[in-house]
């Protein structure tokens, strides 16, 4: 996750930043995707084809000339670039230079909080790092504005003097499982989940069984709860937060279902087991007076209808996918529709210098 800042952290090579700025129709990845391209090779990626060949190639010869102005360049994805896709992307680049550098470290230790990267795509380089309340972290304050929409996914918008800037949110994981069980499904799970967008909370009673599951060592966004009293960590998820349960009793699984389904921000829940186990679950539920709503929103069997395989990786990949289905499902909902780019020369109305609107 985010191989694109974490992987170059202690890397000397000059890179360029390339970053997916704007998604007009059908394109290889959403905007905000981005990929550090080195003279040697690159760091994740934008969607590949020749798209990505293609940015790859003029982040190349920007390294080789020592160009440092960031730029913002079309791509149509149709039969000139050899891509059928049919959209129009719009790809940001920027020379990773000190003053970047010194950015994107204290980004990288920022990664659970909510930040905004502003970039001037036009003029002089200026990027700056702000928080969620517009206060300035680093990079040039003087120049970047501190006023844009926050509502919007990554954008490119203008200033009342007609600058472009990329408005790049750098959110923190929205998407928060807490995971009850550390048998070979939870860890299936846990390897499943590594590299996602999330943040795992993982809880079992045994401690030894963390180790045992995973020797070569946890994933960065998970954090282990070893707890005779896991019942403490439903409370303790954010609201809406996703909860998976699969412990080594089928006690321990009916309490924590109770306790999740008492909490009315709770979000999708799911529960492993087979439809014998869930009819048992719904009656026990019933008999405590749990409202039937809340028990039809239980997920048991957890996993994709039509994979029938139990063994533990094939039903990590399963729910690996539920969980995705769900999390992108929220974030859409949280995010404003994308809007067209219009032209830079296009007329502008006069703003103070520190306010921009979309474009």
């Amino acid at each position: 996750m985010n191989d694109w800042l974490t992987a170059m952290e202690n890397d000397t090579q000059a890179s360029v930043l390339v970053t997916v700025a704007l998604v007009e129709g059908s394109g290889p990845r959403e905007a905000g995707a981005k990929m550090r391209v080195t003279l040697d090779g690159q760091v994740d990626t934008i969607g590949g084809g020749h798209l990505e060949l293609r940015a790859v190639e003029i982040a190349k010869t920007m390294l080789a000339t020592a160009d440092t102005h960031a730029r913002l360049e079309r791509f149509a994805l149709g039969p000139s670039l050899g891509q059928c896709c049919g959209g129009v992307v719009h790809l940001a680049f920027e020379y990773v230079d000190a003053s970047l550098k010194e950015l994107l470290a204290a980004l990288r230790e920022r990664r659970q909080h909510d930040s905004w990267k502003v970039t001037a795509l036009d003029g002089d380089a200026a990027s700056a790092l702000f928080d969620v309340g517009g206060r300035w972290i680093a990079g040039t304050p003087a120049q970047a504005p501190d006023t844009f929409s926050r509502e919007r996914a990554t954008h490119v918008a203008q200033d009342g003097q007609g600058r472009r800037w990329l408005i790049d949110p750098c959110l923190a994981p929205r998407a928060h499982l807490t995971l009850f069980g550390a048998g070979h499904v939870g860890a299936a799970i846990v390897r499943a989940l590594a590299d996602l967008p999330c943040n795992i909370t993982w809880v079992d009673e045994r401690e030894e069984m963390f180790l045992a599951a995973l020797p070569a060592g946890l994933p960065d966004n998970v954090h282990i709860a070893a707890t005779d009293t896991p019942e403490e960590y439903v409370a303790m998820a954010p609201p809406g937060g996703s909860f998976l349960v699969m412990t080594h009793s089928h006690a321990l699984d009916q309490r924590l279902t109770e306790v999740i389904m008492a909490r009315m921000d709770a979000g999708w829940f799911g529960l492993i087991g087979s439809h014998t186990k869930r009819r048992q679950f719904e009656h026990r539920l019933q008999a405590r007076g749990v409202p039937d709503e809340r028990i039809a929103a239980m997920v048991c069997p957890i996993g994709l209808p039509g994979i029938r395989n139990k063994a533990p990786a094939v039903i990590a990949a399963s729910v690996a996918c539920q969980l995705l289905m769900v999390w992108e499902e929220a974030a859409a909902a949280s995010l404003a529709a994308p809007l067209r780019l219009a032209s830079a020369s296009a007329p502008t109305r006069r703003q103070p210098r520190a306010a921009t609107h979309p474009l």
